[in-house]
Formats: C-alpha cells, sequence, structure tokens
C-alpha cells in the first residue's frame, strides 16, 4: 500500500451531507463521459473519481 492509498477517508465515514456533494459533483464529471449500461463500469468510474477525491469507495454487490 503507498502513502498515496494511506490518506485515503474511507467513504463510510464521511457525513451523508459531504457525501450529497461528492455525488453532485461525480454527477456533474458523468456528464462528460460516453454513458454506460455497466454496473461494473459505473462503479470503477465512481471509485477512481473518488480516490482522486482522497476517498476510499468499498462496493460489494
Amino acid at each position: 500500500m503507498n502513502n498515496e492509498e494511506k490518506k485515503l477517508r474511507p467513504w463510510d465515514s464521511l457525513d451523508v451531507e459531504e457525501q450529497t456533494e461528492l455525488r453532485v459533483a461525480f454527477g456533474h464529471y458523468l456528464d462528460t463521459l460516453p454513458p454506460t449500461c455497466s454496473l461494473e463500469t459505473k462503479v470503477d468510474r465512481f471509485r477512481r473519481w473518488l480516490q482522486h477525491h482522497g476517498v476510499d469507495y468499498q462496493y460489494t454487490p
């Protein structure tokens, strides 16, 4: 695990307001990407985007 990964805050540790703000900002980012129906692609995009914002997102279906 590198230093950048250690600094990520878990998604579940964020309060509801911060999660909502990030979801709204991510929605604007999504508007710049091609649409997809793949849940795997959607989750991967969200996870990578959140990592750039210092957040670790874990999703297990």
